[in-house]
């Protein structure tokens, strides 16, 4: 089986931390968010062997492309394939740059999305799986309307009206993707767009309609990484997750003078002096923070950070940040004095 990875958005939702950093490889509690949900995808994919993985990204740098190898390879998986989509053309378009690798069964994870299950086991044995959440704003994703027993009636791309509230979360299973592929080929073909892009979701109910069976499986807990508020309230979720079997707090940070509202996360050599820090705070390596207050925030690596007070916020790598502020949102390489 292989895993396919869709990643070649912009991250312009995400700007400024997107200029230097594709969204991916954001640092969340001491993770990056692709390998998170390639952890993940293998923890509870039991039993499956994952043979390869598939990225489809847009014209990065080759050093992105070593990092998204090596990620891969730090999880145990050699055999990795890269695919380029050099515009956004939609979701459908993306998957079908990956085409020669649309053979036998596959697994397709988003890489903006997470989900964490309790006893989650892959039924191969199923045609089609779509994994789903309850969710209050429809308009926002694709939603699935479902018989009692789970089966999957109708795709329907952002609604208007309120027909069901099971969003689906950017994780499929496909037992025989070729047939996705013929499918994406016509949607593409016939120039069948919605919102001026080629949707997985028309695909995915153009092979409904056909007799192709789908499966709608929900989550326990899941993730969005779409925007700034949007992972800042992922990283309060993963901390608290986390935070109740594992020590988030590096051995080799320091800390002086200082009080730490659990739950946090301070990665290693990290100084952290006269400071206030928590609840929800993910903080990098090699990052010193003196005479400042942090609540509910995100801070990447080699950044230094001086007299503030600041909530809701990210920060990237290499800031120097010396001030006040109630909310911030600086992307990699600035510097800041007030």
């Amino acid at each position: 089986m292989k895993i396919i990875i869709p990643m070649a958005g912009e991250g312009s939702r995400l700007r400024p931390h997107t200029i230097n950093t594709i969204k991916p490889l954001i640092t969340i509690v001491g993770k990056p968010i692709l390998k998170r949900l390639l952890e993940n995808l293998l923890k509870f994919i039991k039993g499956t062997s994952i043979k390869e993985i598939v990225f489809i990204i847009g014209e990065i740098d080759k050093r992105i492309e070593k990092k998204l190898i090596k990620i891969s390879n730090d999880i145990g998986i050699t055999e990795v394939t890269i695919y380029y989509q050099e515009k956004p053309l939609g979701t459908a378009d993306a998957l079908l740059k990956a085409k020669n690798s649309l053979e036998g069964p596959i697994i397709v994870a988003f890489s903006d999305t997470l989900f964490y299950h309790e006893n989650f086991e892959l039924n191969t044995n199923a045609e089609n799986i779509i994994w789903t959440k309850k969710v209050k704003n429809i308009s926002s994703f694709g939603i699935v309307e479902c018989n009692p027993s789970g089966l999957i009636t109708h795709f329907i791309e952002k609604p208007k009206n309120n027909r069901s509230n099971l969003a689906i979360i950017g994780i499929y299973y496909f037992k025989n993707s070729s047939l996705l592929k013929k499918e994406l080929q016509y949607i593409l073909d016939n120039n069948i767009r919605n919102e001026k892009e080629y949707q997985l979701t028309s695909a995915l109910e153009n092979m409904r309609r056909k007799g192709i069976s789908f499966t709608s499986q929900q989550v326990q807990k899941w993730m969005d990484f779409g925007n700034k508020k949007k992972i800042i309230s992922s990283n309060s979720k993963i901390l608290s997750i986390e935070s109740k079997h594992l020590k988030l707090i590096h051995p080799k940070t320091i800390i002086k003078n200082s009080f730490i509202i659990k739950p946090c996360s301070i990665e290693e050599n990290t100084i952290i002096d006269n400071s206030v820090i928590g609840p929800y705070v993910s903080i990098g390596k090699y990052t010193r923070i003196s005479n400042s207050n942090i609540e509910k925030s995100l801070i990447q690596n080699y950044t230094e950070i001086r007299y503030i007070n600041i909530y809701n916020s990210m920060i990237g790598s290499n800031i120097s940040y010396i001030g006040k502020a109630k909310e911030i949102n600086l992307g990699d390489h600035s510097i800041l004095n007030f």
